[in-house]
């Protein structure tokens, strides 16, 4: 392979796809014969770690001599007059292009004769010979080339880049003087070419450039330019119309024709969607929506800025969570244009969206009769993608709350609303956020194995992932990854659990997963400390959960919660266990997050044992008996095992060992599959022990 030089200039300007390829190439730069420049401004913070192989150089001003050097190549060695160089190194004051613009600004501008191989001042250098600011230089330079300024003026309306084509096309002015001119600003070194006429295409040497022969235009002349050039895509380009609609959307909102702007801002919106480019289709829609506001006030309007708000929902929930203030502000708006429509189809959905919000945020009781609301509605209505969505939301609900029972039921009854439904129905349901099939899939999981059918759990788990991957939805997969991340990590698999926590970081990190980001972090430092128990990766997971937390974030906290706790025994810590379970107690009391309220007790009792202080026995019997109670309450079969097998350890440690045999035997005896797995292999060797 021959070694490459890649350059990617002016990356504060990057955009955001363009921004996850760049970090891609800087992870597996190692792996190639390639050298990365990059540059940007100091105020452009880079996506990807420390890694060793990167090095941040900090460009400062030229020095003098550098300066002067870079003149002198503009010169092509010709010495200037010692006034007209320190004027323009001082003016310059050490920036690379001004000094090289500003150069060539007084070389065109005939205040100098070139005589014997150096220029001389045929009179005293006038005070505004020479510009005082980078702009006004580019500005004399275009006024000074006047029968090309115009078209590097449209050229410049239509971007950093133009087209020999669309330039013809829009400009009004003859080929020959059209080439010519064009021919001018390459010599000038004012744009680029690339190409032959017809098919160049030319490129302002600088972004500065360009707005520089932008900004000298009129106002009214813009607009002008701006329209004709949408229209000369819409007739004669109709690729960059079905490809590019951002493009088109630009120009008809500096055109001022505002309604077929935010209808093309849609558009770019749901290009962005279909190619999981979230970052780009919030940006797209969010234009939008700022464009639609200088429309009057009307139904029409709340009918475009609807259709927008309506796809940017599922954008931010992937991105942001949906208990962000940005997600929670849209799903308000949403509700607001819905009422100001009367109730069009869109308005479960943004109400669901709103019940998610509170779910996230640990508000369950209120999200469950919010929700409960919506499946009668959508009952009602015969809305079957809402339908499938509010079931798996109360069922959602439910199972946190602890409602394990009436949680596997109703999610049994949207996956069955799911198959049964047609492809538009199950993609319409996707508003949700994610694939509901998938997800519903991962939910039962959770549910069968809290209720102790922990095969069937990995199995239905496994559904989930291949169902996530078949329809190769990004966002569906990271929630399906962290899913499956738990659920192996409660069967004792940390290894597997592992895996999937580590593509579901991989896939946040891609795709801008916010959410998903903290808690893929936390799970997978869980698993890394549980392989090996030496492992410094503690604080991270201590960082991630602060991060989730600070950010409003509150349902499924207490499932991180349990997973911790048994490592910080491990580690004899168990001060550090009991202040984690005395958080995840605060949630299942205040959040009615009650799903592992039995485990919390549980471990709270081996942390008080591992304390060993006065009364401990007692006090862990106590609480002992009350993860029992709560277990059995929820039809918990997995938490019930787990308190059973420490209960009868404590016994047997007391000398009751027929009382333990007799508690725990029948308890392990109604479990008929997933003897292979940590909790039941721990009861199977006790209840040997108390056999022998």
């Amino acid at each position: 392979m021959q070694p490459v030089l890649m350059i990617f200039e002016d990356v504060h300007w990057i955009d955001p796809t363009s921004l996850e390829l760049l970090t891609v190439m800087v992870d597996q730069v190692p792996q190639l014969r390639v050298l990365l420049l990059i540059n940007a401004r100091p105020e452009f913070a880079p996506p990807w770690p420390h890694y060793a192989h990167v090095t941040t150089v900090a460009l400062t001003r030229l020095s003098r001599p550098d300066g002067a050097a870079i003149i002198e190549r503009i010169t092509g060695g010709k010495t200037l007059p010692e006034e007209v160089m320190n004027q323009i190194l001082a003016r310059t004051d050490g920036v690379p292009m001004f000094v090289e613009e500003l150069t060539k600004t007084v070389l065109e501008s005939g205040v100098l004769q070139e005589r014997d191989g150096h220029y001389v001042l045929e009179h005293p250098l006038p005070s505004l010979a020479i510009p005082t600011t980078l702009h006004d230089s580019l500005i004399a330079r275009l006024d000074r080339f006047a029968p090309i300024r115009e078209v590097a003026q449209i050229g410049a309306v239509v971007g950093r880049s133009f087209s020999y084509e669309l330039l013809n096309a829009v400009a009004g002015i003859p080929r020959e003087k059209l080439e010519e001119a064009l021919g001018q600003l390459v010599l000038s070194e004012l744009i680029f070419r690339r190409g032959e006429i017809p098919h160049a295409v030319y490129t302002f040497k600088h972004v500065l450039v360009r707005d520089a022969a932008y900004s000298s235009l009129l106002k009214a002349r813009r607009a002008n330019l701006h329209a004709a050039i949408a229209g000369a895509f819409e007739q004669r380009f109709p690729e960059i119309v079905e490809a590019q609609p951002e493009t088109l959307a630009h120009h008809l909102t500096e055109a001022g024709l505002i309604e077929k702007a935010v209808s093309y801002w849609l558009k770019a919106g749901k290009n962005a969607v279909q190619r999981f480019a979230n970052l780009e289709a919030i940006a797209h829609l969010q234009r939008g929506i700022e464009t639609a506001g200088r429309l009057p006030d009307s139904l029409g309007r709340d009918r475009l800025e609807l259709d927008l708000q309506f796809t940017l929902g599922p954008c931010l929930i992937a991105t942001q969570g949906p208990a962000s203030s940005t997600a929670i502000a849209t799903f308000a708006r949403g509700r607001e244009l819905c009422a100001r429509l009367g109730d069009p189809p869109e308005y479960l959905q943004v109400m669901f969206w709103l019940a998610t919000g509170s779910v996230i945020r640990g508000e369950l009781p209120q999200a469950r009769e919010v929700t409960a609301t919506l499946l009668g509605l959508a009952e009602a209505r015969n809305d079957r993608p809402m339908l499938i969505n509010a079931i798996r939301g109360l069922g959602m609900i439910l199972l946190f709350m602890g409602h394990v029972v009436d949680a596997r039921e109703l999610t049994e009854r949207a996956i069955e609303a799911f198959g049964a439904s047609s492809e538009t129905e199950k993609l319409a349901a996707r508003a949700a956020g994610q694939d509901a099939g998938a997800a519903g899939l991962a939910l039962m999981s959770w549910a069968l194995w809290i209720l102790g059918h922990v095969d069937m759990a990995a199995a239905r788990m496994a559904a989930a992932l291949q169902r996530a991957d078949a329809v190769g939805h990004p966002h569906t997969q990271a929630y399906a990854c962290y899913y499956a991340s738990i659920l192996h990590a409660l069967r004792g698999e940390p290894a597997i659990a592992h895996r999937h926590a580590e593509r579901c970081l991989s896939l946040s990190e891609e795709y801008g997963f916010r959410h998903w980001h903290g808690l893929s972090r936390a799970i997978r430092g869980i698993c890394m400390t549980m392989l090996d128990p030496s492992a410094s990766t503690l604080e991270e997971v201590r960082d991630a959960l602060d991060h989730y937390r600070s950010a409003g974030y509150q349902l499924g906290i207490t499932a991180l919660y349990v997973l911790l706790c048994p490592i910080l025994l491990l580690r004899h810590e168990p001060e550090a266990a009991l202040e984690v379970i005395e958080q995840g107690l605060s949630a299942a009391n205040h959040n009615s997050e009650r799903i592992f309220e039995a485990e919390l007790h549980r471990l709270k009792a081996r942390a008080l044992l591992l304390c060993g202080a006065a009364g401990s026995e007692t006090h862990a019997q106590l609480l002992l008996d009350r993860a029992l109670t709560t277990a059995r309450s929820q039809h918990a079969r997995s938490l019930e095992l787990r308190a059973a097998k420490d209960l009868a350890a404590l016994w047997i440690g007391q000398g009751r060992r027929d009382e333990a045999l007799a508690f725990l035997a029948p308890i392990h005896a109604w479990f008929t599959e997933g003897f292979d797995t940590h909790d039941l292999k721990e009861a199977k060797v006790l209840l040997d022990q108390l056999q022998s």
